[in-house]
């Protein structure tokens, strides 16, 4: 077994002292919270596109940046989506390096080991008659075992070896194939939010963000990018922790995609152009996925709608130590229930009936 020895804040592999330049701490803190949220951009690209002109669709799929290698190696793959279902793994990474990895901007390769970590994971199920979808999310402190280095952080995978090994360890644990992979950075949900004019949150309860000494009072708020960042990153303060955060994010989500699909946006081409244009601009996606295979994809979710989108959050049983490392234990008895449902194209039916016992649900 391949084991390599991690540190507890990046949980990556321990860099090499004579070539890994030195990094504050408090960027690290500020990179490592990268959003849930941004990776919502990829499905509301598939909501919105119906609605743009051909050539611009053209234009716009066209600059997203692909990776060669994330199926690379992979053997003994679960079986496919039944009829045309579709799974489509997102990744948010939290990259050490200024140079842009994503989307049509980027100067280096959207993997570069000890780089980056995917704080972001979720399953994008897209239904065989296209009429629903379910997102799931992976907590990134679940501790799972990573092919080939033992037992780790989920996030430990794509730092370790790539998109190829994240994927791999994806579908060891849900059994599900992977189709199709999309990466996404910082900056795209930024862009996004302020070429909405900002979004409309409802923040349920005041909290205060001790790391930032910033209180977020009870009400409605309209956020811009840089309001909205800290908002979907804070932890600290927040009683449930990384779970709140998730809970935050898809509350966030689902106002962004409310507001991405209102008739505002849709009715006003400069606008939707320039929502489909930040979310494009840092996309990157496998090169499996033609331009023409994503565009058939798009084009058949044209009637789709955020409330035919079940959210959810990957069964947990409770929280412990690893050593020095806090971690996420999943509920694998459950964990195997939905992913089976979501596999079936039941995700919505099996979230509504458990959603008692599940994390970070948002109503």
């Amino acid at each position: 077994m391949n084991e390599s020895p991690t540190t507890d804040e990046t949980n990556e592999p321990a860099p090499d002292a004579a070539s890994a330049p030195p990094q504050s701490p408090r960027r690290r803190h500020t990179l490592r919270n990268v959003l849930l949220g941004l990776l919502a951009c990829v499905v509301v690209l598939a909501l919105a596109l119906g609605g743009v002109a051909w050539y611009l669709q053209e234009r716009l799929v066209g600059q997203v940046d692909r990776v060669d290698d994330a199926f690379t190696g992979l053997e003994n793959r679960p079986a496919p989506a039944q009829g045309d279902g579709v799974n489509i793994l997102l990744m948010g990474t939290d990259r050490r390096s200024d140079e842009p990895t994503t989307g049509d901007d980027a100067d280096s390769p959207a993997w570069l080991p000890g780089e980056q970590r995917t704080d972001s994971l979720m399953v994008l199920h897209v239904d065989a008659d296209r009429e629903g979808a379910s997102i799931v999310s992976i907590p990134r402190d679940s501790w799972v075992t990573i092919p080939g280095y033992g037992e780790n952080k989920i996030n430990a995978a794509f730092s370790f070896a790539g998109p190829s090994l994240a994927v791999e360890t994806v579908e060891q644990l849900t059994d599900l194939r992977i189709d199709h992979i999309a990466i996404v950075d910082w900056d795209g949900f930024r862009e996004l939010t302020d070429e909405l004019g900002g979004v409309e949150v409802v923040v349920p309860e005041t909290v205060h963000d001790s790391a930032r000494d910033k209180t977020w009072e009870a009400g409605t708020h309209r956020m811009d990018g840089e309001e909205a960042l800290l908002y979907v990153r804070q932890r600290y303060g927040l009683p449930g922790g990384d779970f709140d955060r998730i809970k935050r994010q898809q509350n966030f989500l689902r106002a962004l995609m409310g507001q991405t699909l209102s008739a505002d946006t849709l009715s006003s081409p400069t606008k939707a152009y320039g929502v489909l244009d930040a979310v494009t601009e840092h996309l990157t996606v496998d090169a499996e996925w033609t331009t023409g295979d994503m565009r058939g994809l798009l084009l058949s979710l044209r009637n789709l709608r955020a409330d035919d989108i079940a959210f959810t959050t990957a069964p947990v049983k409770g929280t412990g130590r690893e050593g020095a490392q806090s971690v996420v234990r999943l509920d694998r008895d459950k964990g195997r229930e939905l992913w089976g449902a979501v596999r079936e194209d039941r995700a919505a039916e099996w979230v509504e009936a458990n959603a008692a016992g599940l994390p970070a649900s948002v109503s």
